[in-house]
């Protein structure tokens, strides 16, 4: 099968992502009310898998999660991530990416799309296979196919897709198939956070959402892997409510001991059961993938499945705290694990019930940015620079506090390897915004795990108002060890000065 002219993937095309961004501002249809204007935001829930032959190896099969924001009428950014499922013995390959997409009507329900992917990621059957599977971690997909979109807003579809990794195994033109949702939700102005919403104002996509916060532990059972030890982890997870109790979620996981960047993905549903105005019981399952490599933590070709139960304390309307414990298990593995973990609970709508004029704005940054890491020291010794894929969302907790979760991938090795990254989470603080502010600088605090262990990342930074959602995006940080260790002895630290610029955009939910 020919290939489609794709590209080389260098550190350019990277760098050039959030000038993308900025081609053009989201859809919107604007609604006066009162001192604040509302907006629906338009956007596409999307999944795709395909199967990809290797040279010399199983084949690897890829199921990619992304969503994307609409600009235009036809074109969409965002961001995803892809992970294997039942194929292969790949279990822990995992990518980070950012998507240009177009996509234009043709005929009644049909449609003609195409699009660019790029990020960062990798893995493979053994670390030392990973090389050979993964390259140096920077890959890049092009695609074009078509659609056709039901009554109901849910379409399928199938794409004509070339994906390559930098000097690797994965090479390959091959068919993915696709579905995707459209969503709609009514969001305001980011200088509109902490305003009451009006009554009269009609509210898409008003649901409960929950971000949270997770602390987590994996306890092997009888591992045949060669990590026998307890895995801790960092978890966070997006819920959406589809009513008052039925939700459905994406959950990210990370390892920062026993096994430093263990990593899993897993979307799935979930009840709420109310016992008390405070107290809350949840019970969810996901199926996902993840792992590190099978050799270390058999999780086989990476597929998982994750039935959880937590409890909820809520002291009030938007902060509770839960304690949790699951069953993790690969199928395709032998890997079986008991969890045990305690959380924080962020409600970004509110857990009480009532009219919309009882509602607030809630401000949020997202900003995506590529982000190197210089004068880089591992174990004392000097190591080039790391450059990275990254992502940061901030939820306001007032005009000057911000709790921040930060996600970067990097496409180029570290150590000779592939699939370095990170996932931190804290707070910052910041001048208050107003329409008429141009600057915002910031002061954050964060605190996460890379590839060695736990990381503390104090980094200063400035965004420079460019429309009222669109901004301009700096920071400059120093990232440190807190708690070093490789897999094979307690201490390898690791240090480097953080840089990175993009782009952000701000926007308040009810």
């Amino acid at each position: 099968m020919p290939k489609l002219p794709l590209f080389h993937v260098p550190d350019r095309l990277y760098k050039a992502l959030p000038l993308l961004f900025a081609l053009l501002l989201p859809v919107e249809t604007l609604r006066a009310s009162q001192d604040v204007q509302t907006y629906t935001s338009q956007g596409l829930v999307v999944a795709d898998y395909q199967v990809i032959d290797l040279p010399g190896s199983d084949a690897i099969d890829l199921l990619g999660l992304r969503y994307l924001l609409q600009l235009n009428d036809w074109l969409y950014f965002g961001l995803g991530a892809h992970a294997p499922l039942v194929r292969g013995d790949y279990g822990g390959f995992m990518t980070l990416d950012a998507t240009l997409h177009a996509q234009y009507p043709l005929y009644e329900g049909l449609f003609i799309d195409a699009g660019a992917t790029v990020g960062g990621g990798g893995g493979g059957s053994s670390i030392a296979q990973s090389k050979e599977l993964s390259g140096s971690g920077g890959f890049g997909i092009g695609y074009i196919g078509l659609g056709y979109e039901f009554d109901n807003h849910f379409s399928v579809g199938v794409n004509y897709a070339y994906i390559k990794f930098e000097d690797s195994q994965i090479d390959s033109s091959q068919v993915n198939f696709f579905v995707e949702k459209a969503v709609d939700y009514t969001a305001a102005s980011y200088a509109d956070a902490g305003k009451i919403v009006p009554a009269l104002v009609k509210l898409l996509g008003s649901k409960e959402h929950i971000l949270t916060f997770e602390m987590n532990n994996l306890f092997q059972i009888d591992p045949t892997g060669t990590n026998k030890k307890t895995v801790n982890t960092i978890a966070l997870q997006f819920s959406h409510f589809l009513d008052d109790a039925n939700y459905l979620f994406v959950e990210a996981e990370i390892g920062y001991k026993g096994l430093p960047l263990y990593n899993q993905v897993l979307p799935g549903a979930g009840r709420r059961f109310s016992l008390s105005p405070h107290v809350h019981l949840y019970g969810q399952v996901g199926v996902g993938s993840g792992g590190y490599s099978p050799d270390l933590i058999d999780t086989g070709s990476g597929l998982l499945v994750y039935p959880k139960a937590s409890l909820e304390y809520l002291p009030g309307d938007d902060c509770g705290l839960a304690l949790s414990g699951g069953y993790l298990a690969a199928p395709t593995g032998s890997s079986r694990n008991y969890t045990l973990g305690a959380s924080l609970n962020y409600h970004l709508t509110g857990a009480k019930k009532g009219t919309a004029g009882g509602r607030t704005f809630k401000g949020f940054r997202l900003s995506v940015f590529p982000q190197s890491e210089l004068n880089v020291k591992v174990d004392g010794a000097s190591h080039h620079d790391v450059h990275m894929l990254s992502t940061q969302l901030d939820a306001l907790l007032d005009p000057h506090w911000y709790f921040a979760t930060q996600v970067s991938v990097a496409y180029n090795d570290y150590l000779g390897y592939p699939g370095y990254g990170e996932i931190l989470a804290g707070v910052g603080i910041q001048n208050r915004y107003t329409p008429s502010t141009r600057f915002q600088s910031f002061f954050q605090l964060l605190l996460g795990t890379n590839v060695d262990g736990v990381v503390f990342k104090p980094s200063v930074g400035t965004t420079y108002t460019l429309t009222d959602r669109i901004a301009l995006y700096a920071q400059v940080g120093q990232i440190m060890s807190v708690n070093s260790q490789d897999l094979y002895r307690e201490d390898r630290p690791f240090s480097a000065t953080s840089v990175g610029a993009g782009l952000s955009y701000r926007f308040s939910l009810p």
